[in-house]
């Protein structure tokens, strides 16, 4: 079947495409992205602006579009930390509902943790034994650990790149000062993770998902895109801070010329490479794996187990369904 998921993030919304049954891999087809940057838009009273919420509505209605022209069968719709965050998200949600006919479906963070953790371990397979994952968001950091499918430790924590820059950064560049103080209020946020994930035991692997972690891995060194999903990238704790001393200095314009790094995000590379860091260094961690999968191939992979019957994150989460008619 074709399925679509469609991921109203803090920066982006993001439609994917994939070709998929009951345990397969899931193809990837299509993938389209509206840069947003949802969490910039959200005003002093805490609401998503106007402005944001009108973009937002032409955003899910191209994406819907775009998956009922490519024939998907079913779309499923979610957001996460920007309109989680909102204090109209209800009315935001019922909004994008009566304009656009998509139902987006909100995502606690413990939830983006799971999911993040069930694509990890698809992706790695049992054979990878006890798995820490973390996954950096532009509204929060997730880190999960377990040996099933289902997690036995699911945190999130509101230490987000796009939050971090918006709260700890007022200078582009960021000023020493700004960075040294950002980095101790970091150690000082993370300082119980450490208790919370020993209480499990050792991990047998350590991996890092999504974009931040994988532009970080790049400018470190690892391999391009272009050389494939199953290449073996890594992140060290010595490459992050040679990296972090070099793109501390230099503004997010010319942070976005750099390979692996989208202008989007930019912006907000420095922090999340600070809050990779403090997370590394917070677990006693040397070396971090990249795994091409995360949140939305999660939820996809969910959808598959339960294309039987109910998923419990909605299987249903906006409907576009085979004739391309709304639900």
């Amino acid at each position: 079947m074709r399925l679509g998921v469609l991921d109203v993030g803090s920066n982006t919304v993001h439609l994917l495409v994939v070709d998929a049954h009951r345990g397969a891999h899931p193809t990837p087809m299509h993938s389209e992205k509206a840069v947003l940057r949802l969490a910039e838009q959200i005003t002093r009273t805490g609401d998503l602006s106007r402005a944001g919420s009108d973009q937002l509505v032409r955003a899910v209605e191209s994406a819907r579009a775009s998956a009922v022209r490519l024939g998907c069968e079913d779309v499923m719709a979610f957001a996460t930390s920007a309109v989680r965050e909102a204090k109209n998200s209800a009315k935001v949600l019922a909004r994008v509902a009566d304009e656009t006919g998509v139902e987006l479906r909100v995502l606690s963070g413990v939830d983006e943790a799971r999911l993040t953790f069930l694509a990890v371990r698809r992706w790695f397979g049992w054979s990878a034994g006890q798995v820490l994952v973390l996954d950096i968001g532009g509204g929060s950091l997730e880190v999960a650990m377990g040996r099933d499918e289902e997690p036995v430790l699911a945190e999130s924590l509101p230490l987000g790149a796009g939050s971090t820059t918006r709260t700890r950064f007022h200078h582009d560049p960021p000023t020493r000062s700004e960075v040294v103080a950002t980095s101790a209020w970091l150690e000082d946020q993370l300082s119980g993770l450490a208790k919370k994930v020993a209480k499990w035991g050792e991990p047998d692997r350590v991996v890092a998902t999504s974009k931040t972690f994988r532009s970080l891995a790049r400018l470190a060194g690892a391999a391009p895109s272009a050389a494939g999903p199953r290449v073996r990238r890594t992140l060290t704790d010595t490459a992050l801070r040679q990296l972090i001393a070099f793109i501390s200095r230099m503004p997010a314009a010319d942070l976005a010329q750099l390979e692996g790094v989208s202008s989007s995000r930019s912006h907000q590379l420095v922090a999340g490479a600070l809050v990779a860091q403090a997370a590394m260094r917070a677990l006693s961690l040397e070396e971090l794996e990249i795994c091409p999968w995360a949140l939305r191939e999660g939820v996809i992979l969910r959808r598959l187990d339960h294309s039987n019957g109910a998923d419990e994150t909605g299987a249903a989460l906006t409907g576009v369904s085979a004739n391309g008619e709304d639900r």
